[in-house]
């Protein structure tokens, strides 16, 4: 170790964006206006959900805990990344490290579980209507919530566990804007080949179960829209479900070719872009694909603007305005 220069390290430079300076102001605009959307969006959600007693069913509450886990997400990467648009050093601690991605791997997980249980109460719901409230009662509802948060933390804390094993030798600089596993594996001088092992095997197991979970759920369901005999039915399901799908989509796939693809250990920044979508664009899209286009979610939201608006009517003026109104009465 000595003849080769390396010295051990526990704190990091997050090199992030440093390769355009001259668009930091342009980036931080972006990002924090995303950021923004991003956490009114989901923590909206969540809150509309919890208030409004005719949204507590399975499927809203999966989609208020996938809105969580969205913005558990955003919250783990987007904060750190816009303070490193205009700080110097640029630096982060191991354990800041180790957070970062707990939080992280941990979001990712439960969203992974979270989308299979939500394409599972889409095929009983469409599939077995008769049936749906014996098929998906509120205990098996809770059961799959809370196995989702238990399959994310113990996914976190495999790899947490596996990361402390390596020593940070051969360089102190991130060519990333979070810390995630692969540009740490680039860092170490110890071996890595076991952690590589770990995340193919668990992020692997975790993929596969959920992706069939949902490939079947979902062709069951398109089996069952083509039989409709209602054309007005048949469009308005496969809209919603297409919508849920494509959301399904994108998420899997850019997790499959982030972790799972051959030589995704060498990629060095190329992934980048890539992460970049499934950690800040995707929290993003989310509440508009499972919200905006549903018309239980809106019809909510408009009896809420019509009651908040509707109490502002009854309380009348206030005092400044009736002194104005006063005054003006006097001329």
């Amino acid at each position: 170790m000595a003849e080769n220069n390396y010295s051990v390290t526990n704190e990091f430079i997050l090199v992030g964006f440093s390769d355009h300076p001259d668009l930091n102001t342009l980036l931080f605009l972006v990002f924090f206006v995303i950021y923004l959307v991003t956490m009114v969006g989901n923590l909206g959600l969540v809150v509309l959900i919890y208030m409004e007693h005719r949204l507590h069913t399975p499927m809203y509450i999966f989609l208020g805990n996938l809105a969580l886990m969205d913005s558990c997400c955003s919250c783990a990467i987007t904060p750190k990344m816009l303070q490193n648009f205009f700080s110097v050093d640029r630096r982060i601690s191991l354990y800041e490290c180790m957070v970062q991605f707990y939080l992280l791997c941990l979001a990712e997980t439960a969203d992974c579980f979270l989308l299979a249980a939500m394409a599972y109460d889409r095929y009983v719901a469409i599939c077995n209507p008769l049936q749906y409230h014996t098929m998906m009662s509120k205990k098996l509802c809770l059961q799959m919530t809370v196995g989702a948060y238990i399959a994310g933390n113990l996914h976190s804390m495999i790899h947490i566990g596996f990361l402390f094993r390596l020593t940070f030798c051969r360089s102190h600089v991130i060519k990333h804007f979070f810390c995630d596993f692969l540009p740490l594996y680039r860092l170490s001088c110890v071996d890595p080949y076991l952690n590589e092992l770990m995340i193919l095997i668990f992020a692997g197991l975790i993929q596969v179960f959920t992706i069939t979970v949902v490939l079947v759920s979902y062709l069951y369901v398109l089996f069952t829209i083509f039989t409709m005999k209602s054309k007005d039915g048949r469009g308005k399901t496969l809209s919603t479900c297409a919508s849920h799908f494509l959301s399904v989509s994108i998420f899997y796939g850019s997790l499959l070719y982030m972790y799972v693809q051959p030589h995704s250990f060498n990629e060095g920044d190329k992934d980048i872009p890539v992460a970049i979508f499934y950690t800040v664009i995707i929290p993003l899209l989310n509440p508009f694909i499972y919200s905006l286009r549903n018309k239980e979610v809106i019809n909510v939201m408009k009896r809420i603007m019509k009651r908040f608006f509707s109490n502002i009517r009854k309380q009348g003026p206030s005092p400044l305005e009736k002194r104005y109104k006063a005054e003006n009465a006097l001329f």
